[in-house]
């Protein structure tokens, strides 16, 4: 009966996947989920489950019979037009299920075919962890094992016959010590850190930085649930750029001039003092309208190509539509480092291709 039952809870779970998958555009372009933690639980409003039954009749209530009639006339029971007030019978209702943040990222991560992430840059860094593995007659005070030592010499106690029960006393010597003991165990890092970038600046309307904050928030879920531990970092810029925290990141609102070196400076001194690329998977993405100031687009791409690239597993650009932005920076960027193996970019017109472009950013592999 169990096996039964767990086996109708499984069909169910993939019942709500396949719904999922079906709305997943719907589900992702909505910032409802912004600030929510892998294990969090999402409320996902699921259309009515249609599963197979018997449905009984009214006897005696419609069907066919003799009698005039016309053309397309129903056979059921009438039914009569509203008069629009109030009833009292009951209507459709959606059904909510609540699904792990954690398990929607990796529905998202199907759905897209999207890469399991490869260690690149630490494969060659190790780290030594101590593994107690079991227990020895030897060892330092500190690690002596006191249950196993009270056990041993009540065993002795008992077969010598110097245990008594009346008067519970017992006293180890020193062939009862037990130590425990350990072992160094090898384990290569794999440490990785995401600097995600946002202009702020008074071309990026309400609508275009919303945009950007949901496939920021989707692609930051999908990446910790595929990397233990990964480290965030996170930047906004208009004329000048600093660093934030995360809830700033996705709720900051702002404006200003643009000049978009005032980032990649930023992002080239964060690695430069906490990153270095022996030692880390560095990973950065930028988000902006493509708008900059016309003198300042020769010094970002001196500043991406020769400073930026050399450190990085992969740079991500995506260039979200505006009506006042001029979208000029990534024609800049492809036109000079287009062809450039770590760099990728993307275009995204409104909310429906925020999916398209999660695509196009982590279909290289991060």
């Amino acid at each position: 009966m169990v096996q039964k039952i767990e086996r109708d809870v499984n069909r169910f779970k993939q019942i709500i996947r396949g719904k999922i998958r079906q709305d997943l555009k719907r589900y992702v372009s909505h910032g409802e989920m912004i600030g929510k933690q892998g294990k969090d639980l999402v409320s996902i409003p699921l259309p009515q489950l249609d599963i197979p039954h018997f449905r009984y009749g009214d006897k005696g209530r419609g069907g066919v019979s003799s009698g005039e009639g016309d053309p397309g006339q129903s056979l059921g029971p009438g039914e009569e037009e509203g008069s629009g007030q109030a009833g009292n019978s009951a209507g459709g209702h959606l059904l909510e299920v609540e699904v792990p943040l954690a398990e929607l990222a990796e529905i998202l991560g199907e759905e897209l075919a999207l890469p399991r992430i490869q260690p690149k840059a630490a494969d060659n860094i190790v780290t030594t962890k101590e593994k107690y593995t079991g227990v020895s007659r030897t060892g330092p005070e500190s690690l002596r094992h006191f249950k196993r030592t009270f056990k041993r010499a009540l065993r002795r106690q008992i077969s010598t016959g110097n245990y008594t029960p009346d008067e519970p006393m017992v006293v180890p010597i020193r062939e009862d010590q037990r130590y425990r003991s350990w072992k160094s165990v090898e384990n290569p890092d794999t440490r990785a850190v995401v600097i995600y970038m946002m202009d702020v600046s008074g071309s990026m309307g309400d609508e275009q930085k919303e945009i950007v904050r949901i496939e920021s928030f989707w692609i930051n879920a999908w990446l910790r649930s595929q990397y233990q531990g990964i480290s965030t970092r996170y930047i906004v810029h208009d004329a000048d750029a600093r660093e934030v925290d995360e809830n700033t990141f996705f709720r900051t609102r702002e404006s200003g001039g643009t000049m978009i070196s005032s980032a990649y400076k930023l992002c080239r001194d964060m690695i430069a003092a906490d990153y270095p690329p022996s030692e880390w998977n560095i990973y950065a993405l930028h988000f902006s309208d493509g708008d900059n100031w016309a003198d300042d687009d020769a010094a970002c791409l001196t500043l991406l190509g020769q400073e930026l690239l050399p450190s990085l597993n992969l740079f991500g650009y995506a260039q979200v539509h505006s009506p006042y932005g001029s979208g000029r920076f990534l024609d800049a960027i492809r036109s000079r480092l287009g062809e450039s193996e770590n760099i990728v970019l993307s275009e995204v017109p409104d909310r429906d291709s925020i999916l398209d472009s999660i695509k196009e950013l982590l279909g290289k592999g991060l």
